[in-house]
């Protein structure tokens, strides 16, 4: 059986699985569903059309579903979607999505701390890591193992691909290539995430097709299309071949590197680059 304080307040037909605890002044509104063992912490805020797995927490005053910040929205049924073992730190807004039927979702296992904001119709995937204030606007897509450093912020549409690191104070107006690490304003790609590479347990040969790719993309003076010739040919890697698969669906376009590999790629890192293992395996 739930525990549900006797300050909370649960609307009509919410869906509540065994052993969940709900806290002091939490609101949950009209046919949310919840799985097992989720905690909701005190003044936190679930709205309608609102679906929650197991194993979550939710901590004060965070506010999970509420209609989104986009001037088109007319009232319609649309939804949220958590999946299992996130924790939601405090004050993190997430909204629901804005055309009729269609939903915001979160994965499983991500950790999104205090002030984040997921915009409507964002989908993020798993074990994904916002730091403090980091902020997605509508239809982001984020995918498996990023990490987004604080104070970031992204344009409408814009994907950040698989153990992608993107840096703290850092906004991007184009898709962030998988396994990259990239940051400024705008921002551009660095190097190779090998540190998160090394912790997801990628191979140490695939972290080398990884750092060719890198090089071929942003130091060898190809164009894209020619840098893709190159790795369809000789690398063969599943990473690598997601990396192909991410950049021929861009519809915004890749980052770019920064510029000064990009005019002149023997002069070798800048002084912002000396301290990135990107080259390192």
């Amino acid at each position: 059986m739930s525990k549900v304080h006797p300050t909370a307040i649960l609307g009509k037909n919410v869906a509540l699985g065994p052993d969940n605890t709900i806290g002091p002044h939490a609101i949950i509104e009209d046919g949310v569903k919840f799985g097992a063992r989720n905690i909701l912490h005190a003044g936190a805020y679930v709205c309608s059309g609102t679906e929650i797995g197991s194993e979550n927490e939710i901590h004060m005053h965070a506010v999970i579903g509420h209609a989104p910040q986009d001037l088109a929205y007319q009232g319609a049924a649309t939804f949220t979607k958590i999946g299992d073992k996130n924790q939601i730190r405090e004050f993190v807004t997430i909204h629901r999505g804005t055309k009729p039927g269609t939903s915001t979702v979160l994965g499983d296992c991500n950790y999104l701390m205090a002030y984040c904001h997921v915009a409507h119709n964002c989908e993020i995937g798993d074990h994904v890591i916002m730091v403090n204030q980091a902020s997605l606007t509508g239809y982001c897509i984020v995918e498996d193992r990023a990490f987004l450093s604080g104070m970031t912020g992204f344009h409408q549409f814009t994907r950040i691909g698989r153990l992608a690191l993107v840096s703290a104070l850092s906004a991007s107006n184009k898709d962030v290539p998988p396994y990259m690490i990239c940051g400024g304003r705008p921002a551009v790609v660095l190097g190779v995430n090998v540190v998160g590479l090394r912790r997801a347990g990628v191979s140490s040969p695939v972290r080398q097709e990884i750092t060719q790719a890198y090089k071929w993309l942003y130091r060898s003076g190809l164009n894209v299309s020619q840098a893709l010739e190159a790795m369809r040919k000789d690398l063969q890697s599943e990473e690598v071949r997601h990396l192909i698969r991410f950049i021929e669906s861009s519809k915004r376009g890749i980052l770019d590197g920064s510029a000064e590999e990009t005019l002149n790629p023997s002069k070798g890192k800048t002084s912002l680059q000396e301290s990135l293992p990107e080259l390192e395996d």
